[in-house]
């Protein structure tokens, strides 16, 4: 069962975001952001000049009611307690933001954008210090590794998940999912139209070494890094169209629960953690254990490394038919309650209880 929280928008709902303190930032389409009570009231309302879509909303770490929010080619700074204009603009990219990821010291931003660049914006200096050209195609996701101010991962429709530390100018690790998936014995049924694995989504566990990717094949990977390098731990299908959505979630029992949104309309929750996966790979059957190719391109450290991949039949720990194409997902507590807050097609938003586990 769901819980409705209207009257925040008139347009769909693009991006939603939780603060530290009960507070939720949601954007939209037209320029349209909210700041919600954890009541579900909206508590601030602002349609930002110019009428871009907002399509990232994300709040500090340290200052709780500083609210980050990317929109067109700019990313803006504003005070959510108190909604007006944004207290600070700055035009960093030459094409649309996809994506924000702020490092846990507060002091950079990286943006990802159409061109396939991630923008990395210095809130000190005020400029753009690094513009991370390697992906050929739109750069989805980025996001900041904890515990690592100047180390992030980012994936791309280009089909490409990226490991950059910020004193370099190349990544320092590249795979291509497609790679991946042509050493996986994937049966498709007569006339099934094959969907690349265009990557849209990536998140870091709190550790910093555990990161996640969805892909439009509906599959889930989950890679650790090691060293200057990562490697894929399982790969799974989690959904039966592409993956739009994957969190991890900071609130529960161990840092690697997994929340999954679709276009197939299901919202997923995953328990990721080490000794799950171990456990499925050794009651599933029918697994293939692959060897990992090099990636074209990669460092040569990693290159004399093999990795043992699998794909296995992964079971959510909950299962929600939100029966609409998911546009974004958002795990908090919200009064001492896990939730998950679900954006769609729709001017509302819809919050699920996070139960039975």
């Amino acid at each position: 069962m769901a819980w409705k929280w209207c009257d925040g928008h008139s347009l769909p709902v693009l991006c939603v975001g939780a603060g530290t303190d009960g507070l939720l930032a949601s954007g939209a389409e037209g320029g349209e952001l909210t700041v919600w009570s954890d009541e579900g009231t909206p508590i601030g309302q602002l349609k930002l000049d110019g009428g871009d879509d907002v399509t990232c909303a994300t709040f500090s770490l340290s200052s709780p009611n500083k609210l980050y929010i990317s929109h067109g080619e700019a990313v803006s700074i504003l005070d959510a307690r108190a909604l007006k204009k944004p207290v600070d603009l700055f035009r960093v990219s030459e094409d649309e933001i996809n994506c924000l990821s702020v490092n846990e010291t507060d002091s950079l931003i990286a943006a990802a954008d159409d061109s396939g660049s991630i923008k990395i914006l210095d809130l000190s200096s005020r400029k753009v210090i690094r513009s991370l050209r390697k992906h050929t195609n739109i750069c989805s996701s980025v996001a900041f590794r904890p515990q690592r101010p100047q180390c992030l991962v980012s994936c791309g429709l280009d089909m490409q998940v990226m490991l950059w530390n910020l004193q370099k100018a190349r990544p320092l690790w590249v795979q291509n999912l497609q790679e991946l998936g042509e050493e996986e014995e994937v049966q498709q049924s007569a006339g099934q139209l094959f969907n690349p694995p265009l990557a849209h989504a990536i998140t870091v566990a709190a550790c910093g070494n555990t990161f996640a990717c969805g892909s439009e094949d509906g599959k889930i990977h989950m890679f650790k890094v090691v060293g200057t390098r990562f490697e894929r731990q399982v790969g799974f299908k989690g959904h039966s169209q592409g993956v739009s959505q994957v969190h991890f979630v900071n609130f529960l029992s161990h840092p690697h629960w997994l929340v999954s949104g679709g276009n197939d309309g299901k919202v997923l929750l995953w328990d990721a953690s080490t000794g799950s996966m171990t456990e499925s790979k050794g009651q599933a059957k029918g697994g293939h254990r692959r060897k990992a190719k090099s990636v074209k391109g990669a460092s040569k450290e990693g290159a004399d490394h093999n990795t043992e991949l699998e794909v296995k039949a992964f079971s959510p720990k909950l299962c929600i038919n939100h029966e609409e194409k998911v546009n974004w997902i958002c795990p908090a507590q919200l009064k001492g309650e896990g939730r998950i807050i679900v954006a769609d097609q729709s001017s509302s938003l819809s919050v699920y209880p996070i139960t039975g586990l």
